[in-house]
């Protein structure tokens, strides 16, 4: 697991990875030092996260899928990035 150096009066959240995002970042997760009133978008931004959004990346905020990205997140806070889900 990776972790950065804290930031000082800040928060800490845990991001989760899974299936080809796990693999492509070499992570399943990572401890995350962030500013407060940080939101969800500015999390995918960060990770260049956009075009796997929209293709159908899910993301899970503390187990809340399909939460709005302009969600701030909380002092540790989960955030899973899940694959599409396809079947029939």
């Amino acid at each position: 697991m990776m972790k950065e150096e804290p930031i000082e009066g800040a928060i800490k959240v845990n991001l989760l990875f899974f299936g080809p995002l796990a693999e492509k970042l070499n992570q399943r997760s990572i401890e995350l030092s962030l500013l407060y009133g940080t939101t969800i978008n500015q999390i995918i931004e960060r990770f260049d996260l956009k075009s796997m959004v929209s293709d159908g990346l899910v993301v899970a905020l503390d187990g809340d899928i399909g939460v709005d990205f302009d969600t701030e997140v909380n002092d540790s806070s989960e955030i899973a990035f899940l694959p599409p889900v396809s079947g029939g």
